[in-house]
């Protein structure tokens, strides 16, 4: 007897419509889940005392600007509601008049332990550096979070976890594998996505979805100082895996495929990521920045 399935009796032009509302219909899913989280975390900003922090040995640190200050209290309500909190969350601020009036949902969350500084303008590298160069003991590990992602509950337990199991390396949720062709980078739009959980110094960490760094990672940092400005200004994905690179450090991914988690709504329009990938300034940047002796060390993984 002959068995058939839906894809035996459906002509290919309407299973061609019937999968395309498949992917409609999951965004628009996606697109409603994210709005739920958003109403309930902005309504946790309001009603909320609980502390931000908790008692994992690690420091959130996360900047703003321009109109997402208006909406990064969601991204850190959202590391709040983990089920994993960190010993310090901290949000950098450049601008002097914002510091002295943040927003309201700000001054509620400051209230419940989220540290507020004022630092320079370093871009995208004002997330991690001002930390790094501080006054910290050294025995906190640093995560770097995106100002205009909510992120799950899970976020932080899962970067933990694999930092338990593997201390020394660097602890991502999303990572691109670097190309290198000739004894060049490729360009960065030929690299493929990790689809492992195996370390490698040619895993690329992305900081959108979140990463974590061990205490080595942070004093090379703090140690590479700030030539940054003139290599990668606005590329601190690639600053920071071309310092661990050099610190022999390894990129592990959490899952063995990467993981974007949801933006917060009408965010995308002052982001650099676009511009960046778009306009070709990844590649201009990573040219500035990897060194002959770097690419060596990428052949040879």
């Amino acid at each position: 007897m002959r068995t058939m399935n839906l894809r035996t009796v459906i002509p290919l032009p309407v299973r061609s419509t019937v999968q395309a509302a498949r992917v409609g219909w999951r965004r628009q899913r996606l697109r409603l889940s994210s709005a739920w989280r958003v109403w309930v975390l902005a309504r946790q900003n309001l009603t909320c005392t609980e502390p931000v922090t908790g008692d994992a040995a690690v420091c959130v640190s996360l900047t703003t600007y321009g109109k997402r200050l208006e909406s990064v209290f969601m991204t850190i309500e959202s590391i709040a509601a983990g089920a994993v909190r960190p010993a310090r969350l901290i949000l950098w601020l450049d601008d002097p008049t914002v510091f002295a009036a943040p927003p309201e949902e700000l001054r509620r969350l400051a209230s419940r332990g989220l540290e507020i500084y004022l630092t320079d303008n370093l871009g995208p590298h004002t997330k991690y550096y001002p930390y790094v160069t501080g006054e910290d003991d050294g025995v906190l590990s640093l995560v770097t979070a995106d100002d205009d992602i909510v992120y799950p509950v899970t976020w932080l337990a899962g970067l933990m976890e694999a930092h338990h199991r593997h201390p020394e390396d660097v602890i991502c949720y999303r990572a691109w594998v670097v190309r290198t062709e000739d004894g060049a980078l490729s360009p960065y739009d030929n690299w493929d996505p990790c689809l492992s959980k195996e370390p490698s110094v040619r895993n690329f960490a992305t900081g959108v979805s979140g990463v974590l760094y061990p205490p080595l990672m942070i004093r090379q940092l703090a140690a590479a100082g700030t030539a940054f400005r003139d290599a990668c200004p606005a590329a601190d994905d690639i600053w920071l895996h071309a310092t661990a690179l050099r610190a022999g450090l390894k990129v592990r991914q959490v899952t063995a495929r990467p993981q974007h988690f949801p933006l917060i709504p009408d965010t995308q329009d002052v982001g650099l990521a676009r511009s960046n990938f778009v306009g070709g300034r990844n590649d201009t940047q990573a040219a500035a920045t990897y060194t002959a002796a770097d690419i060596m060390l990428l052949e040879g993984a």
